[in-house]
Order: C-alpha cells, then structure tokens, then sequence
C-alpha cells in the first residue's frame, strides 16, 4: 500500500525498496519495469492537465461525433442541432450567467461574467487570479483615457486587455464573454459611475465603443505570429467579415452597456432598481441611444446589457420597442443579457407584472403590452395566443437565478414556450461557437500560445503609462508656474489620503502588476520627499491631521496636495449629493496654501467634476491638475508631467459645473434647457450655465495656433426624386428651414474634409487636440448650442507645424434629432468652430 500523500518519486522509491524485499530478483525487474511505466502515465498525465487547464471542454470523445461538434458545417446548422439535443429543463440551465454542466451531451459549465473595463477586473465570477498568472495590467480608468481624445490609443488599449483575457481564459482564469464598455453618456456630474464613461459627449462615446469592441474582439492575424513575443497585439488588423462563417469567428465578445438612459444609483428616493426615465423622443435619438446604434452597427459588439431602470414606464430588458429596434433596426445578432438581477427587479421592485412568472415571461418576449387610452399598461402574458410570441426582440440570458427559479413554473403555466426557449439559446450559443467553444481543445485553438509571458509585459504596463500620461489635464497654470525645475528643490511635501493609495484604478479594478502610490512617483525625481495624509482618510471628516501636514508644508521648498474622491464617495450605487471636495478638504488646502513658500500645486482625483472654484481664484494653489484615477502608472505619469518630462495634453471629456447645479433634479432626464421652468439643460450642448471648466478645457506648456487650409464653403443635398413629388418637398424643406436626414439617400457623398495645420509655437514638443464644433444656421427649436463634429489628437514637435485632416459626413454629424425623435439637417449656413477659427459652409438642396 503506497500513502497517497507522497509525492511521484517518493512513491517509486517505496515501492522500489518493497519490491526488493517480497520478490525475487527477476519478479523485482519485471514489476519495476511495469511501475516505471506506470509511474511515467502517471506524470504524462499530470503534466498534461498542467498545460491544458481546461480538462472539461465540449466536443471531446465520446462526444465529439454530435453533429454541433462538425467544424465543418455552418454556425447556424451546429447550433440547431445543439438545441435540439436539449430538453426543457437543460434549456433552462442556459439562461442563467453561470450555466451548469450537461454530461450527458459532454457540455461543461460556463460562466458568462467576466469584466475587463480598463484591464481584467475582479467583480466578475468568471475571473480568479488564483492561478498562474497573479495580476494583470490596470489601465486608467475610462474617464482619464476618454481625455486623451485619441482613437488609436483607445484601439490598442482594447486590444492589450484582450491579450491578456486571452491569456488567463488559456491558464483556467477566465471566460470568453466579457461585460465591458459602459457607453452610457455623462449627463449627470453627480453620477456614481461617470467615471467608467468616455464623457458627456454622444459622438466621443461612440467612438470611443468601436474602438474599445473592434480592438477587444476582432481577429488579429499578428496575433498568431507574435503571440508570445511579449508584445501583445502590433498594428496589423483584420476585419470580421460578416458573409463568410470563417469571418463570424471572434477572439473573445465584448459587451455594451447598460441599455438605456441609465446614468443614476441613488438620489433621494430614486434608485437604478426601481428608477422610470421619463426620456423624450428627440433626446433618446441623438443622445442616450446613439453610442448603442454604433456599438452594434459598426463595432460589430456580439453583447448588449439591458439596464435595471424603466424607460418611459417600462423596464429596460423587457421594453419590446427599444429591443426590437436593437434587432430589426439595427440588425444586433448578438446575445442581449440583463444588468445582475435585472429581471428580478421588473417583479420586485417595479412592480410591474403581477408574478415572478410574469417577469421572466416577460422579459423572455420582450414586453407583452396593449395600449388603451394612450397608456401603457400590463396584460397577463398567459391570456396571449402562441402567434405573439414570434418576435425577434427579448432578454436572452438573465445575470443571476431568476429565470432559472422561474421559467419552469412559467412554463407549466403556458405563458413562456419552448419556442422563447429555443431563441434565447439560439443567440446565447451562437455567440459561444463563434468564440470557439465547441471546436475541440483549446489547447490546440488559434489563441492557444497566449500565457502569463503575455501578461503584464513591459510593453503593456508603458502603453498604461503613456494613456495616463496622455489623459491627465493641466486645468490652471499660473505664471507658467509648471513645470518645476527639480533641481532647485531639496525637499519636496506631498500631503493628501489619496497620494499614498496603491494604484488607484476606480471601478472594475483588478489585481495590478505592480502596486504604486502617487506618492512613490516622486522618489525617483527627489531624494527627499515628505509624506502626510493630512486627513484621515477622504471624507476627511476631522482636522486631527492638519498639524502634521502643516508642518511638512512649512519645511518644503515646495508642496502638493493630493485631494478630491475616491470610491467612499462615487462608485456603482452611490451617486454624490454635492460637487464640493468632501469634508474638511478645502480646508486643508487652503491652510497649506497658507503656510507654503511658494504657491502649491493641488492634484485632483476622482472621476466626476468637482467644484474647485475656490482654488481657480486663490493666485496661492498655482497650478491644478486632474488626474481622475490613473491606475498603477498613474504616479510615473504624474511626476513626469510636474517635473517636465512630459507635456499635458488631455482635455475634459465633461463639463465641469458649479456646485449650484446641485439644485438640478438628478431625475430629470431632459437634456434641453427649458428657461420657463428655470432649467438650466445638461452637457455642454445644452448647457445655458456658467461652467467652472467646460468641455474640452485643458492646457499645455507650449502653446499652439491653428491655420484652415480647405474646407468647403458650400454643400448642395440631392433629395433624389427629380419628379413633381421632390419639386414640392424642396418647397416645403425651404419653408422649415431643415430636411429630413432619412430623405437624402446621396448624403454620404456629400462626406467633405477639413484640412488643418497645426503650429507649436513654443519651445516643447506637444500633443494638440483639435476639437471641431459646428452651430446650427438658425434658431431651430431643440438645436444644440454646439456640438463636436470631428477630433484628433496630434504630436507636434516645438516650433514646427504639422497637418492633418477632419472628415465629416454631414447628415451624420451636422445633424441633430427634431421633437419626434428623426434627424434633421438645417438648410443654410452651418458655422465650423476650432479653436479661434469659424467657417461658414453653406448647405442647400
């Protein structure tokens, strides 16, 4: 009998010495030979589940001669035949994140929830880093890199994190479905979650969706070549092809959310569970849904999340209009999940069905509703024939048990048919061939080189570096005040409880590569480097640590004060109450601004804007950055800046309001200013306020001006009908003043170019971001302001010009939404602003 607890060699050696003693010589040889062997399976084996950590895949003998398993059909056809293999109650099984193992068809257990927000992050269940690979890249959080305005860096980002995810799902780590970006618009300063955002702008959070989905899920043929050279994807890119089943394979998905007018946790008696954004039509089009529509039309994202909310009276993941519009209208062919208990919350909290059943039921079919004196309300889904359940639309799997709890009893009771069964999985696992799941051993897969050596690489933690370098936002500078000479400075104070936090990554953080403080990027610049938290932690609530930091701030030559927010204050389900630094905050600055020799530099952290006017005035706080939550690189970055290793160059991604603005009502969905009812409107597009900072603020150490080289004075629209019928829609176009976007089939022939030269004319190379804007001819009701037309992010080299181009489709981009939720394009002259140039283009029919 050998002790279980011993290792390989210990138990050939007991053996080998039990052996000798019991049997003679040529026995012993025989038996030893045949242990030997044994013993050599025995390792094979074990080395083999070490390289292959996923022992339990779909499609290995016996199973693998199912019809699902054939890599050599179509997706469609595998499919099917999986579906048909299922019975009622395995069907079930799939309509929860974490869907339990079928070993009767050889299906393991798969879970769908992964995150991977700004780097692979814990608060999925489908992540652990308890494996071989301990930590992955922790990138700046979205906000911070929304302010770089630089589509390439947001590509590569996406592309590094897919890597990585690769990487653990390769060592047993992870899934291949990840739940990531949140493309909800900041509309609201006060929003817990902003800080996961791109910003308040439609036009930059969509872009900022395809880069994130395209560089996260799109097939790289570099990939395959340089795998495991340490440097993660190159540039070289492959487009999904939608007409070839080769094509429709994807390296992992990626998923949008949260489906739709989401942007509130808690305030007052309002909270996401049982929220109703009342939203209007013309804001729905051209603000809350328009990051969607890109995401699913040009990202080609194979995930929709559905919101906890209500929109306009009905729940989010059971809304029949707004999913139907998801699939018919923007042909989404991907998998439609509901935020975590997100079905739950349509029954136990909204109160919107009568029973369980019907909730699930419900939001199944994607919402069962009649209409009866103009409003909506809520019919027993049973009483409904079997002919109203053909419909493309529905909630396809629900994050959490509440369909598996209570689709069988919905079932028995006829209001959910298989049929709703069988379409839900009909996305779900569509989704899932794709990534490759039933194509055998992953070990043996395209992706299968990926590992730990790809995880954490040089290359990716400076691709963190520089994001955070290029998104940090120089926000005041007086007298040149930055950057500091460190050579003139012996001692240097840092003082505030969020320069000594570890990594600072704000939400949908993971487990960084390396854990450094703000406070540690300074140490490599000056020797001596004094260190305060000066308030206890960042509700800084008490004074007691004032004298300390006072003390420290009197001894420097010079001082920075580490203030603003962090996850105490705004996160997933804690909305803030007011814009002002959190408790004794600006006390503390301004007794340090007291006491310094020189002015001193405040550090804002945190991702939503924060009222500091008080400091924007006061000449003793000299310069302000902000720096949101910069990630594990976010100190090197920080310092490099200060010091002048690197210019600022980020702008805002949202406009920075005055703590008046609390007296907006954060329910209030509207983003039109209404002067009538004194409401003030939201976003810089809207806004008919004095901000603190708007949209787009941001300084540099040099200075920069800007020369149009070309653009078009005039753009004559086609409406395509050369009949009488167009002869008196021109007519009637002239009279309004505008046309109809869905009218002009030649618009996107109409698409122009702005040719731009951009000048440094100081004495540091820089990065220049070209904002372009466009105003509307005339007082058309509902028009914005302004809005962004184009953006691109520049390096210019001190005294030297470079030039760049700016492409505009008008129909899309000079175009905003009417009071019945269609685009409209006004007639006559449309103003194109960048920087201090205006240009008039004309447009005509």
């Amino acid at each position: 009998m050998v002790p279980a607890h011993l290792n390989i060699s210990q138990q050939t050696q007991l053996l080998d010495n039990q052996s000798y003693s019991l049997v003679p010589t040529m026995t012993k040889n025989i038996h030893f030979l045949i242990l030997f062997i044994l013993l050599n399976i025995l390792e094979f084996n074990v080395n083999l589940t070490k390289s292959n950590p996923h022992p339990q895949f779909p499609c290995q003998p016996p199973h693998h001669k199912y019809t699902f398993c054939n890599k050599k059909l179509s997706i469609s056809t595998r499919v099917h035949s999986l579906i048909s293999l299922l019975t009622i109650d395995e069907k079930i099984l799939h309509l929860s994140d974490n869907t339990t193992s079928i070993p009767r068809l050889g299906l393991p257990a798969y879970e769908w929830w992964s995150e991977s927000l700004h780097g692979i992050g814990t608060n999925g269940p489908g992540i652990n880093f308890n494996g071989p690979i301990k930590s992955a890249t922790s990138f700046p959080q979205v906000i911070l890199t929304a302010a770089a305005f630089n589509r390439t860096l947001w590509h590569s980002i996406a592309s590094t994190i897919a890597v990585e995810a690769r990487a653990m799902y390769n060592t047993g780590q992870s899934g291949l479905t990840f739940w990531a970006p949140n493309i909800n618009v900041f509309r609201d300063p006060r929003w817990g979650r902003g800080q996961e955002t791109p910003g308040e702008d439609p036009m930059v959070v969509s872009a900022y969706a395809i880069e994130y989905v395209t560089g996260f899920q799109e097939l790289n043929s570099k990939a395959d070549k340089e795998s495991s050279n340490g440097h993660g994807f190159g540039n070289t890119r492959r487009v999904l092809k939608e007409d070839d089943d080769a094509g429709d394979k994807l390296m992992l998905s990626a998923c949008c959310k949260h489906f739709t007018a989401y942007d509130l946790e808690k305030w007052g008696d309002a909270t996401r569970y049982n929220f109703n954004a009342v939203v209007t039509k013309q804001d729905m089009e051209d603000t809350f849904q328009a990051p969607f529509r890109s995401c699913i039309q040009q990202a080609k994202a194979r995930c929709l999340m559905c919101s906890y909310n209500s929109v306009n009276g009905v729940p989010a993941c059971a809304d029949k209009v707004l999913l139907d519009k998801v699939r018919t209208d923007w042909g989404f062919d991907g998998y439609i999940t509901s935020d975590c208990d997100a079905v739950a919350t349509i029954y136990e909290n909204q109160n919107y069905t009568k029973t369980p059943e019907d909730a699930v039921a419900l939001a199944l079919k994607a919402g069962f509703l009649a209409v009866s004196s103009n409003l909506l309300f809520y019919v027993t889904l049973s009483s409904f024939s079997k002919s109203y359940s053909t419909i493309l639309a529905g909630t396809n799997i629900n994050c959490g048990t509440y369909m598996l709890r209570h689709v069988k009893s919905a079932f028995q009771q006829g209001s959910v048919l298989e049929e709703d069964l069988d379409r839900a999985l009909q996305y779900l696992l569509s989704v899932q061939f794709r990534l490759g799941l039933f194509d055998g051993n992953p070990a043996k897969g395209q992706f299968a080189k990926f590992g730990p050596q790809d995880v954490c690489t040089s290359n990716n933690l400076e691709l963190a570096l520089d994001a955070a370098r290029q998104g940090i936002v120089l926000l005041k500078n007086d007298q040149k005040f930055l950057p500091l000479d460190k050579r003139s400075i012996s001692t240097l104070a840092i003082v505030g409880p969020m320069a000594n936090v570890s990594s600072p990554g704000g939400t949908y953080t993971g487990v960084p590569c390396k854990l450094k403080s703000i406070h540690e990027g300074f140490h490599r610049h000056i020797n001596r480097t004094l260190y305060a938290a000066g308030c206890l932690d960042i509700g800084c609530n008490s004074t007691a640590g004032f004298l300390d930091a006072i003390s420290i701030a009197k001894e420097a030559d010079y001082v920075i004060v580490v203030a603003g927010l962090d996850l105490s204050q705004e996160t997933e389900d804690l909305d803030r109450y007011s814009l002002l630094l959190p408790g004794n905050q600006t006390n503390l600055v301004t007794a340090l601004a007291a006491v310094s020799k020189k002015p001193i530099i405040l550090v804002l952290t945190g991702g939503g804007p924060i009222d500091v006017s008080f400091a924007e005035k006061d000449p003793r706080i000299a310069s302000i950055l902000w720096v949101a939550y910069p990630g594990e690189t976010g100190g090197k970055a920080l310092s490099e800046i200060i010091f002048g290793y690197q210019n600022p160059g980020g702008k805002l991604p949202m406009t920075w309001y005055l703590e008046s603005y609390t007296k907006v009502p954060m329910t209030n969905m509207n983003m039109r200013a209404d002067p009538a009812n004194d409401y003030p409107g939201r976003t810089y597009r809207f806004y008919t306020g004095d901000p603190l900072y708007g949209f787009g603020h941001g300084l540099s150490y040099t200075s920069f001006s800007s020369q149009l080289l070309s653009a078009p004075n005039r753009l004559s629209l086609s409406l395509g009908k050369s009949n009488w019928k167009g002869s008196i829609l021109a007519q009637e176009h002239s009279r309004l003043g505008y046309i109809h976007v869905d009218e002009v089939p030649s618009c996107s022939l109409s698409k122009f170019f702005i040719h731009i030269s951009v000048t440094n004319d100081g004495d540091m190379d820089g990065n220049h971001i070209l904002l372009l804007f466009s105003r509307v001819p005339q007082n058309i009701q509902g028009a914005p302001l302004k809005q962004l037309v184009g953006f691109d992010r520049v390096h210019v080299p001190a005294r030297k010009s470079v030039e760049t181009s700016l492409s505009i489709n008008p129909c899309e981009f000079l175009s905003f939404s009417n009071d019945q939720g269609n685009r409209i394009l006004a007639l006559g002259e449309h103003t194109l602003i960048l920087d201090d140039i205006e240009h008039i283009v004309s447009i005509e029919m």
